[in-house]
């Protein structure tokens, strides 16, 4: 067996198998990278659409589209603290994400039908209920399969590296990246299909992705060593209520779709909502928000070292400050794209995009291109690890997959679905430059802790919004649309800070949990992202805009609510990276020398 012996700490050897690596990394982490590039594809894919479709399509108000849109978005990121949980205790990490797959693959092809459009009949919006109903059920599937699949995917790309191991961080920069190559092609491919062709082909494009998602999962089983298994089978096979526990889990999952389901229908009317703004949806994310502050007072108290309790009240600010992060970054599908179709031109390069027709994206070859490269090269690589063939084989597709993404960016006629691409496009250039970054700077000494580029990413994210901010205002007094290129920029600036943040929080997690509740940690990361969904459509509901049928928007009024909203948003983000940084010597000491 080849193996390489990879400094870590100081008196510590990680070793390292040749034929395990690709690129210098484990090749479990690739097949997790695929696996969460085409269940992001789904999910994005389908995200891109969600509030274009419920406001063109079955013609929903600004306010009760963003409801559902930060119901589903909190829902979607709240389950998975139940899914960890599952995972941990019982299932394992392979059963619950492709039980979690599989019910995501049911709800995305349910998201194919569309309906009858809404029609406004003497003043009267009339919906197709039927449609609706299957809506709603199809997004109750997704909530609960991103449940199960979400946390164990990500913790375990953490199992892959040993303790210490000094390419963790580098490790989770390349698998975020696989997420953000999913949400890249989403919103070219299904962004585009269903805004050009129909929402039902957008929609259709996200489940046959994740069918294919599931398969490279199951695939790639002998590159994950094990660490995805069951803690104790038995205990899988024990009866509960007269069945096994493990089926007991999958029915009690399937008897929840119709609560969830009637919860998404409430949301969408506007139905038991307190104040009218504190929807059923937000109080059951109260209520998971409570038992877990309760079970981890508890945990930290009486199962904790006082080593173990500092780290994971680091790591619990850490995650307050993703909060805090995505409920700013979560504009990006909300008042960001309503603005966007709205206010802005949507071509990069308008005199190369084709007017004839309906031009195909060439980026759904390279969906299939990027995994099968990797399966050959993997093979190859197993069979031959010295041989150089597995990554040329491997760099050679990813170069034609940027020629054709390139392609669609430059030439395909772009909506405000699509353009949601560029957030995606940033991070994918970018992981390589932070993972290099973070190398080279941990080489010299000199590489920043992690609760201070959590604050750096807080910063980058308030000042995302300058750009837009002051497009608004000029929009609002010319009266014409402004230019997407301050679009261009503010993502640019806001991928940034979420490459300072996300993914060194992601392997914060997995380095600072107690390895017990690993997994619960992960939904909990997860559970805060949830509460940015929904507080990001509450701010985003600070610039709901009314257009009454037959009428035109009025730009003025328009671009005056925009540039408000966008700067609460930068005083937001400013703001909270002062309180980050002046607190991040303490963290840093709570970690207790993990970098």
């Amino acid at each position: 067996m080849s193996t390489i012996a990879a400094p870590a700490v100081p008196g510590d050897v990680v070793i390292r198998d040749a034929r395990d690596e690709l690129f210098g990394h484990p090749k479990g982490v690739y097949v997790c990278f695929f696996t969460e590039m085409w269940e992001r594809f789904s999910f994005y894919g389908m995200k891109a659409l969600l509030l274009l479709y419920l406001l063109q399509h079955h013609k929903f108000g600004d306010r009760s589209g963003l409801d559902v849109l930060g119901a589903y978005g909190g829902l979607v990121y709240c389950l998975p603290v139940v899914g960890g949980l599952l995972a941990d205790r019982y299932l394992g990490m392979r059963k619950a994400v492709v039980f979690g797959g599989l019910l995501l693959v049911a709800g995305h092809l349910g998201m194919a039908v569309e309906g009858h459009a809404a029609q406004i009949t003497h003043g009267v919006v009339v919906r197709d209920e039927a449609s609706l109903r299957v809506f709603y059920l199809s997004l109750s599937l997704i909530i609960l399969g991103v449940g199960f699949l979400k946390p164990n995917i990500s913790t375990i790309v953490g199992r892959l590296y040993p303790d210490n191991d000094p390419r963790r961080d580098s490790g989770f920069s390349l698998f975020y990246a696989g997420i953000n190559l999913g949400a890249l092609f989403a919103s070219l491919v299904c962004g585009y299909l269903g805004q050009t062709l129909g929402w039902s082909w957008g929609f259709g494009a996200a489940g046959i992705g994740m069918l294919l998602g599931l398969g490279q999962f199951l695939w790639g089983q002998k590159y994950l060593h094990g660490h995805a298994e069951p803690p104790d089978p038995a205990r899988l096979r024990e009866r509960v209520l007269g069945v096994p526990r493990e089926w007991a889990i999958y029915l009690g999952t399937m008897l929840g779709l119709v609560p969830i389901a009637a919860l998404m229908w409430a949301v969408a009317n506007g139905r038991f909502a307190l104040g009218g703004e504190i929807s059923l949806a937000l109080l059951l994310m109260l209520l998971v928000m409570l038992a877990v502050l309760a079970w981890f007072a508890w945990f930290v108290t009486a199962r904790c070292t006082p080593v173990q309790r500092q780290q994971m009240i680091s790591l619990l600010a850490m995650i307050f400050m993703c909060l805090v992060f995505f409920t700013l970054y979560e504009q990006t599908y909300g008042s960001w794209v309503t603005f966007t179709d709205r206010m802005l031109t949507k071509d990069v390069a308008p005199s190369l995009v084709i007017r004839e027709g309906t031009p195909w994206p060439w980026s759904t070859i390279s969906l299939l291109l990027a995994p099968l490269a990797f399966m050959v090269s993997a093979a190859l690589s197993d069979r031959h690890p010295e041989s150089r063939m597995p990554k040329l084989l491997f760099a050679g597709a990813v170069l034609v997959m940027l020629v054709f993404l390139l392609r669609d960016c430059l030439v395909l006629p772009q909506t405000a679905g699509s353009l949601t691409y560029l957030g995606a496009l940033f991070l994918v250039l970018l992981a390589p430059l932070f993972g290099r970054l973070w190398d080279v700077l941990d080489r010299r000494g000199m590489d920043p802790s992690k609760p201070v580029k959590s604050a750096f990413g807080l910063l980058f994210a308030g000042l995302s919004f300058i750009p837009l901010a002051l497009a608004a205002q000029h929009a609002g007094v010319t009266g014409e649309v402004a230019s997407v290129w301050w679009l261009v920029l503010a993502y640019l600036v806001l991928e940034i800070g979420e490459m300072c943040l996300a993914p060194v929080g992601l392997a914060a997690v997995t380095q600072l949990s107690v390895k017990s509740v690993v997994s619960l940690m992960m939904g909990t990361w997860f559970l805060a992202t949830a509460f940015s969904e929904t507080l990001a459509a509450l701010f985003g509901k600070l610039a709901a805009i009314d257009i009454p049928e037959g009428t035109t928007l009025d730009f003025a009024v328009a671009g005056s609510k925009y540039a408000s909203l966008f700067w609460l948003m930068m005083w937001i983000g400013i703001g909270w990276a002062v309180v980050a940084l002046i607190a991040s010597p303490v963290l840093r000491r709570m970690m207790h020398g993990v970098k």
